[in-house]
């Protein structure tokens, strides 16, 4: 058995499930902490990370050849991730029109008329083609778009590299 190699995919793993956890808590933070309501891009694209958090998770307990083949779906899932956060940040630069369906997907509806305006007060609802917030001029699609690529890259060399 290598160790060496083993380890390397062992880290590679801890990377992208340290990356995917931070990724989310950092979703959950904009929408619960902040009040932004993600639409239906911003959704879709937290699916690779769901996915391959329990990925990389089972790539800790696995033998290496498992590891790889692990790894690599997780590459696979976080690459379309990518793709769909490309996608989104190009629809809100007006690159290409975003899908005609996308809204804010609000959560629990208020009980109270005073609730509900409470909760437009605090509430930023944003749609597929405006970005709801940037730093440094990219939108958090796009940033999405930089840390699932280099998820992805991360655990697709740690698979095919031998």
């Amino acid at each position: 058995m290598d160790y060496a190699s083993l380890l390397r995919l062992r880290r590679a793993a801890l990377l992208v499930l340290v990356g995917s956890v931070l990724t989310i808590a950092g979703a959950f933070y904009f929408q619960w902490g902040l009040g932004y309501v993600p639409c239906k891009l911003c959704l879709q694209e937290r699916i690779p990370y769901y996915a391959a958090i329990p990925l990389a998770l089972l790539c800790l307990f696995v033998p290496a050849w498992a590891t790889r083949l692990v790894l690599g779906l997780a590459a696979i899932g976080l690459l379309y991730g990518a793709g769909l956060s490309v996608y989104h940040a190009g629809a809100e630069w007006a690159l290409w029109a975003g899908p005609t369906d996308c809204g804010g997907g609000a959560g629990a509806n208020p009980k109270e008329i005073g609730d509900f305006l409470n909760t437009l007060q605090t509430t930023r609802v944003a749609d597929c083609s405006t970005a709801a917030w940037r730093l440094l001029g990219i939108s958090l699609a796009g940033w999405n778009a930089l840390i699932a690529f280099t998820l992805a890259t991360v655990a697709g060399t740690a698979a095919l590299k031998r």
